[in-house]
């Protein structure tokens, strides 16, 4: 049994989440020292909607505490704080982690910031599902349409494949780069003339694309899909693969 990247369901306490629950502390150190040896980008996020990406940059597992660096300005960490539930949620190739951050707090030195937490009692890790991607049949669609998050220019992007996990999206050359760890909000995809879904992304790579040697290819993950928007790209992906076998015979 697995769960996509974004699974519909995200609260913590799910019934159905403590299939995936590592309750021992050593393997949950163990998960903990590898995000910081790879220096994973870790979100943060509280339910008010306030997020930060940061990494963990302490572990001490005898004193059972961990801290994560802060920018220079620790006033969005304090904002994060406001709230008494803050999620992490961090990737390790085809893993996704998540815990809730324990009796968090802003320790402050002559060096910066870091923001101290318990290590958690519970840690959640989900196998991302390597669901069943398609590639478009057509040239014109479909397209992702979205808003660059550092320059504010409105992009359409072509598809290159697509699943209910997330997207693949070619990136032109002559287009200013994205970077990854970004959430992309407000993106509109076009299947076709006449379809148009409302979606949330998170980009998690960029790639050189294999055979477009100015283009680079744009990993994305759906945030989380409200149940319209799921059964038309269910849809789309179950017409497309059909179109596909009815092109071989």
């Amino acid at each position: 049994m697995s769960l996509p990247d974004t699974a519909a369901t995200t609260a913590l306490d799910d019934p159905q989440r403590e299939n995936f629950r590592i309750s021992a502390p050593v393997e949950i150190a163990a998960y903990l020292r590898e995000l910081m040896s790879e220096q994973a980008r870790v979100y943060l996020r509280n339910p008010e909607g306030v997020d930060l990406h940061t990494t963990l940059c302490v572990l001490d597992a005898r004193t059972g505490l961990m801290g994560f660096d802060l920018p220079s300005s620790s006033s969005q960490a304090e904002s994060l704080l406001e709230s008494d539930e803050i999620t992490a949620t961090a990737y390790l190739a085809s893993i996704r982690l998540e815990f809730e951050l324990e009796q968090p707090v802003i320790v402050r030195d002559g060096g910066g910031s870091v923001l101290r937490a318990a290590l958690p009692q519970r840690l959640y890790r989900f196998q991302r599902r390597q669901t069943f991607r398609v590639q478009p049949t057509g040239v014109n669609y479909p397209l992702l349409q979205l808003r660059h998050p550092l320059q504010g220019e409105l992009l359409r992007l072509r598809v290159l494949d697509v699943s209910m996990g997330g997207l693949g999206l070619l990136l032109p050359g002559d287009q200013p780069e994205l970077p990854p760890n970004q959430d992309l909000g407000g993106c509109v995809l076009e299947l076709d003339r006449d379809t148009r879904l409302e979606v949330g992304l998170r980009l998690l790579h960029v790639t050189q694309h294999a055979e477009i040697q100015s283009g680079r290819h744009l990993g994305c993950a759906f945030q989380t899909l409200p149940p319209e928007t799921a059964r038309a790209l269910q849809l789309y992906i179950d017409q497309t693969q059909k179109r596909r076998r009815q092109m071989r015979l």
